[in-house]
């Protein structure tokens, strides 16, 4: 019974910022990999970010600088907080655990939606 509930998406003018949250039940986030993918319409699944106990791997280059993933072991939470946005942010954004490649959990997605 392993839920990934994210929450924090919503609209936002073009150069707001967003903070989305990853809630986990059934794992420990601090054991597995966590990260923030994107997909905008008639566009591939992306990476954002990643963090596990030995940092922080960085996705798309377009939001370096911008995105930042932390993680709160003790609220077993994941969270992507995202400045500057652009239009070319808006996107489902979707948690996701992975442990060793082979165990994958991913949650329902939130939406962002910017506008210029």
């Amino acid at each position: 019974q392993v839920q990934l509930v994210e929450s924090g998406g919503g609209f936002v003018q073009a150069g707001g910022s967003l903070r989305l949250s990853c809630t986990a039940s059934g794992i420990l986030v601090s054991i597995y990999r966590m990260g923030w993918y994107r997909q905008a319409p008639g566009k591939q699944r992306e990476l954002v970010a990643s963090i596990t106990s030995g940092g922080i791997t960085n996705g798309a280059d377009s939001v370096k600088g911008r995105f930042t993933i932390s993680r709160d072991n003790a609220k077993n939470s994941v969270y992507l907080q995202m400045n500057s946005l652009k239009p070319e942010d808006a996107a489902f954004y979707y948690c996701n655990a992975d442990r060793g490649g082979s165990i994958n959990f991913w949650g329902k997605g939130t939406l962002v939606t910017v506008s210029s």
